[in-house]
């Protein structure tokens, strides 16, 4: 996901993004211990999407 594209979205999409995305994650991590999981950089690229959209929630309460 793009920064473009998380900017674009509203407060209640970015709560419900970030929230799909921790999910994601936690499958992830669980996979990835049981070693089922196919393609182990999506646990970074979810990670830094969690980052990215994490960052413009604050920079949405800042102004």
């Amino acid at each position: 996901m793009k920064i473009a594209e998380i900017r674009k979205l509203s407060a209640n999409e970015l709560v419900e993004k970030l929230n799909e995305l921790k999910a994601e994650l936690f499958h992830l991590r669980f996979q990835h211990a049981i070693n089922q999981l196919d393609n182990p950089m999506r646990i970074k690229a979810v990670k830094k999407d969690i980052a990215m959209i994490s960052t413009v929630i604050k920079e949405n309460e800042m102004k």
